[in-house]
Formats: C-alpha cells, structure tokens, sequence
C-alpha cells in the first residue's frame, strides 16, 4: 500500500509540476486500472475544492487540457478554451521596477520547469491571479511533448501584497507616490537615462500659506487641501511617465522624464502656480493658498538623483525667497544667493534699531489735471554693506520671520508723520501685510499712528490684498468696519488677479479699485483683450461709487488708453519713480504738485538693461562682449568692430547657454543681435535660453560627465579634432578703453 501511495504520489509530482528534467529522471512504475482511477478520482476531487487546478499543453504550446473550473471563472465552456495557445489565457505579472525582460514564449521556449510563476487572468472585467507551475514532458525518444503543470488562486493573497504595497510606496492622504517611491523611482530612472543620455526633470512645489490655513480651520481642513491639490496636481500633470508624490507636509516633487524644454517646463510651472492658487470650498469655508516651484533637469543641474533633488530644492528655496507664487530654475549662483539670502535673514532683525529704513513715495496722478492726488509709501533698505536691498527680497524674508507686522507698523507711523508735513490734501497710500490686519491690535495702531502724527483720517488710505480674506471671515468684517469708523479710506490691491474679487466687493467697505499692471501691459494691442477687461473693472467701480488707480504706465499710448476707458488715476513711471521725503516736500512747495507725462511714446516689451559679459562665436573664433541690454528677441553687445549686418553668431551666455543670432544693426563698436530663437522667462524676472548644451555632448568633447559648470565654455571643446583654423574676421576692443586688438 505504501508503494501505491507512493506511485500515485509521483503521478501527482508530474502534474503538479516539480524540480528537475523529466528525462533526467527514472519512469514511474506503470499504474493499474485501479490505481488509475483512484488517482483520476483524487485528482477530480482536488479541483472541484478550489484549492488548485490542473492544465496540460502540447508540443506547440496549446491547451490540451483545463479544469472546469478556470473555464467557469473566466466565463466561457471548457471546451472553447482546448486549442488556445497557454500564453493567450495568461498575462505575466512584472513588477514595475523589474529590469528583466520576461515574457510567458519566452520561458515556454525554454522547455524547463517552472515554479509558482505568478500571472494574471486575460480578462478585462475583473482580476484573477494564479500561481502557475508547468513541466516539461519528452516521448520516448526524446522529442519535446508539452507541458503538464497546476496552478492555484492567489488573488486574495496577491490584493494583500498590493494593499501592503501600495501603503509602501503611496501617501494614504493623497493616494500619490510617497517620499520612498519618489526616491526609488527618480533613482532608477536617472540610471537608466544615463545610460541611454536622456534628460529628466524635476519640480519641487511647496504650498504658501498652507499653516494659516492650518492654523484658523484645523488640521482635517488642512488634509482636506491637500487632497484637492493632489487633484489639481493630476490634472495639470498628465504626460506618460512623469509622476507626482507629495513627500510630507505641503511640500510635493514632481518627476518629468524626457523634457529639458525651458520654455515648456516654464508654462507647466505658471499653470501649476495659477491651479493650485485658485480658492478651494473647506467645510463651507473659503481658502486661498499659493505655491512656488523649483525646477532642476539631470544631466544639466546634476546627474545622480541626491544631486538633482538637491539642485531643485535650491531652486524652490530661491523661488520662495523671491515672493513666492512663482518658479525658479536652478542655476549655480543660487549657492551664493542662499547665502546672501540668510546674511539679510540675520541683518533685517536688526535694521529697523539701526535706522537702516527708509520710506519714498510714488505719486499717484489724477488722469485728467495731471495733478498729483495720493503718494504711495513704499519701504527702501540701505544696507551698510549690499546697499539698496530690493523690497521684492527683504519683505518675503519679512514675512517668513514674523517680522512684517513691526515692519509695517513702522513705515505707517513714518508716513503719517511725513504726510502730516505736506501741504494741502494730498492723501498718503500704505500697503498692509495680511499679518498686519488679522492681529486684534490693528485698528489701535492705527489711531495711535493718527494721533500721533495729527494727520487728518480722510488723508490716510490703506491698500489690501485679497490676502486678507483668507482668515476669519467675522473676524475680518469686524476690522473693516473699526477702520471706516476712524474715517480713512481702503483700497483693494492687484484687483483682477485673484479669483473672487466681485465677492469681496460686496462685502468689503473699499473706496478704490487698483488696477493690476499685468492687464495694462498689451492693452494698446489689437488682439488684446485687456481693454474690454479694465472697461469692465471701470465700469463696475463707477456703479459702486469708487475710484479707479491703473499701475505700472509706462508710456504714452497706455495714458491714452486709460483715458480714454475712464481711468480716474495713474501710477507709473510716465510720471514719476518713488521719490524721497525732502523731494516731495519740495514739489509741493508752490502748492499743488503738477507732473507732465513723460516716457516712450509706445509701449514695447521690456528691455533690460544689463552689463555683463557674453562669449560671440563666429566660424573658429571666439570674441568676448560686453551685452548692454537684452529682451526675448534680441540684445545689444558691444566690443567687435565693424560688424557687417547679417552676420551669424552664436552667444555664449554661460551655463551651457547658447543661441544662434544674426546682426541687425552695426555701428562701430555696437551691434544689434536678434535671436533665432525668442528667450524664454527664468522665473526671476529674467531671460534664459530654452535649451542648453548637453553634458554629454561636452563629455564626448573632453570634459568630465558631471552638471554644467558655471562660467562659459573653452572654444576648443567646441571645434573638430585636426580642422583646419580660418584667421579671425573681426577686430576686438579691449574693456577700460585700452585700445583694439585682434581676436
């Protein structure tokens, strides 16, 4: 009996699949009727348990045979299934991170068992996974028969790995990649495009204001916002391949592989910015968040995962440092600028004791006497050491230290007591940080500043962003009406540029409206639609009895334009950058201060001035320039001379940046270069181009792989082995006048 179990047991090894070459192995003692139906029957009965299955195939890889049961669970009769090839009723499972290319032909060709090979029903419906074995059968004179094998139902235990996984690998708040996954899969993504010289870029994205919103409606509120940005993230971010992970907090990375376009990563980081910016609904309560972006692309800005990352953590550090809502490229004076960055961080705790502030003021005019109405306080730091700090650096700085509220409470008083000195009813106009108007203690302040300064209430006007809105809604209408009942006047600021001023406006006690400058800029373009927008905004404050400012006019054809669509008042540079306390005081001298426009008589995108050093290659040759000013379409240079018009260079700006620019205009030492390709936005307010030179290009020119140097690059690297060399075309002058040489 025990020989019997024994013989039954190895017929139940070869259908079951096992270990080893069947030729390899001695034959099973041949099995009499009664065995054999005793094992049919033991077989029979295993398959109708559930607990396994049965297949067999022949030599050309059909189905010969399949347990009733697979053929019921995948819907279809039995002998429907008989004749299909094995590999049609089965997909192999591969894990995403597997880099052994597997496929079920292939190891069905092999003619070797195989074990426990985990695969997937062919089924679109639902999902049913199987762990499959199979072993090779051979005929008496060794030609290869088929395959007999079993299989057994894994799905609940393969949807408990993939639960396990996934809590692994995914953040259960957002369900996007976790910071394990993120990591996981940038590393072997860069490994791999090394290999293969492909780029990858990536975008770290950190909330703004996301504590307030933490702090005034509640954690779960603060979960809440996260899911609807992962949202928002989904929607804006669907190329194949890239993925989205938040890797804690409000802080999520973003992975893009196969695009080092400037230009497009630039669009696609305004687009999150504008996204995620737009109010959310939490639990019947309105929120207004932002976000600020930092971008690196491997192989330019590193080419390991640790470098990259750390290159886009820069970049979002000085994004953040610039005013935050915006995005920034990294660039390797971004090490320099972070340090500057925490030297103004330790100096502006001190700048105010020290007397390094000061306040200047912009006139605001009236748009049809010319008169000046209202001047605009705006803050200037002198520090001892940098000089003129710009506000755009130290107010976000400001704001991150908790210092802002004594900053701003500081510059009202200074300008109540400097406007209380001018002549006649000119109002004074000061900006108030969020932070300023939610603490209890404002609307006191105000009125100490005031009195202090004996300035007239109607005379002081304070201008808001919707920023304001975003704390307690009681809280905030509370405030409104204990600054009308001291008498000054409000302004909403950047009207048009959040999302629901109209809102604001029905509510909120304004006496003007500030026309953001971004919707002056092309109005005076045909195709523009900002004309249609600004009489509309014109239209809606003359119906709530409110006075209108346009900021940001530059030239003569915008002044007409806004005057024309009613503008009351303007503010620009056509009539006068901010000027300091003794320079008001002297214009208002002979009473009312009268200002004639002056400025271009057409708007034209910006120019700017710039004086910095740029390589010009021209056929074997480099010359070295000075760049006077630059725009998206060209720049100024000088230093070659006599430069014939219609002569191509290519500019060196440094960092891998070069662009391909014909001469349009020449004058002595003066030439006007026009780009073959328009410069894209940096998103520091300057220029950049949209692609650069490879370091693997550079690397197959003799440079070590590694990211772009700054600096520009030898002309060697750029020249063919053993070419012939042409004599230089163009004569150089030399920087601090000291004479002309040749190239």
């Amino acid at each position: 009996m025990t020989e019997e179990k024994g013989s039954t047991f190895g017929r139940f090894r070869s259908l079951l699949g096992s270990k080893g070459d069947e030729r390899a192995r001695p034959s099973a003692r041949p099995l009499g009727d009664q065995e054999s139906q005793h094992a049919l029957d033991l077989m029979r009965d295993y398959e109708r348990s559930g607990i396994g299955w049965f297949w067999s195939s022949d030599s050309e890889g059909r189905i010969t045979y399949l347990s009733d049961c697979i053929a019921q669970k995948m819907g279809v009769a039995p002998e429907e299934l008989l004749g299909r090839p094995v590999q049609s009723l089965f997909v192999l499972d591969r894990d995403e991170d597997d880099t052994i290319e597997r496929t079920l032909p292939l190891i069905f060709s092999a003619r070797k068992t195989f074990v426990e090979l985990p695969v997937r029903a062919a089924l679109e419906e639902h999902e049913l996974w199987w762990s499959i074995s199979g072993r090779p059968q051979f005929g008496a004179d060794g030609a290869f028969a088929g395959y007999h094998g079993n299989g057994i139902d894994i799905t609940a235990t393969r949807q408990n790995q993939k639960d396990a996984s996934r809590l692994a690998q995914y953040d259960s708040l957002t369900g996007l990649a976790n910071r394990h996954r993120m990591g996981k899969r940038l590393n072997a993504t860069l490994t791999a495009y090394k290999a293969s010289k492909r780029a990858c870029a990536v975008m770290m994205i950190d909330l703004d204001r996301f504590k307030q919103v933490n702090d005034t409606l509640g954690h779960p509120a603060g979960d809440e916002l996260l899911k609807q940005v992962a949202q928002r993230l989904q929607r804006v971010v669907t190329d194949k391949g890239c993925e989205i992970g938040r890797l804690g907090g409000d802080e999520f990375q973003i992975m893009l592989p196969d695009i080092d376009d400037r230009g497009r990563l630039g669009e696609i980081a305004k687009t999150i910015i504008t996204m995620v910016s737009q109010p959310y609904q939490i639990e019947g309560s309105r929120c207004v968040i932002g976000a600020s972006v930092g971008i690196a692309i491997a192989p330019y800005d590193g080419i390991a995962s640790e470098d990259v990352v750390r290159s886009a953590d820069l970049a979002l550090y000085a994004s953040k440092g610039g005013g935050r809502g915006q995005f920034r490229f990294y660039s390797s004076d971004l090490h320099s600028e972070a340090e500057r960055r925490r030297q103004i961080e330790e100096d502006l705790r001190d700048a105010l004791a020290k007397g390094q502030m000061r306040v200047v003021y912009q006139p605001i005019v009236s748009t049809a006497t010319n008169k000046v109405v209202t001047l605009e306080a705006f803050t200037r730091w002198e520090h001892p050491d940098m000089g003129d700090v710009p506000p755009s650096v130290f107010i976000p700085i400001a704001e991150e230290c908790n210092l802002i509220g004594a900053l701003g409470d500081w510059v009202l008083k200074q300008a109540c007591v400097d406007a209380a000195q001018w002549p006649g009813s000119v109002k004074v106009a000061v900006n108030v940080s969020a932070a300023q108007f939610t603490n209890p203690g404002f609307a006191s302040s105000v009125a100490q500043a005031l009195a202090h300064s004996e300035l007239a209430p109607e005379r002081l006007e304070l201008e808001l962003t919707e920023s304001i809105f975003l704390g307690d809604e009681s809280a905030t209408q509370e405030m409104f009406a204990q600054l009308k009942m001291l008498g000054l006047r409000l302004a909403l600021d950047d009207f048009g540029t959040g999302y629901s001023s109209l809102g604001y406006l029905q509510h909120a006690p304004f006496d003007k409206i500030k026309i953001d400058k971004g919707f002056i800029r092309g109005v005076t373009q045909k195709e523009s639609r900002n004309s249609a927008i600004i009489a509309a905004i014109v239209s809606l404050a003359n119906a709530l009895d409110m006075d209108t400012t346009a900021e940001g006019i530059e030239a003569h054809d915008e002044l007409e334009a806004m005057r024309r669509l009613g503008v009351k008042q303007i503010q620009g540079y056509i009539y006068s950058a901010a000027v300091s306390f003794e320079e008001v005081c002297e214009a208002m001298l002979s009473g009312d201060w009268v200002i004639e426009p002056s400025g271009p008589s057409h708007y034209r995108p910006e120019r700017r001035t710039v004086l910095r050093k740029v390589g010009l290659i021209h056929e074997d040759h480099r010359y070295e320039a000075t760049m006077r000013n630059l725009s998206r379409t060209g720049c100024m240079v000088e230093g070659l001379l006599d430069v014939p018009v219609g002569t191509m260079f290519v500019v060196d700006f440094g960092e891998g940046q070069l662009s391909v620019a014909r001469v349009r205009r020449s004058a002595g030492a003066m030439q006007g270069l026009e780009f073959e390709v328009p410069l894209v936005d940096d998103g520091a307010g300057g220029l950049c181009t949209r692609n650069r030179v490879s370091p693997y290009v550079l690397a197959q020119a003799g440079m070590p792989l590694a990211a772009l140097p700054a600096g520009q690059y030898p002309m060697q690297l750029m020249q063919q082995p053993g070419m012939a060399l042409s004599l230089p075309k163009f004569g150089q002058i030399e920087p601090k006048g000291k004479g002309i040489r040749a190239a």
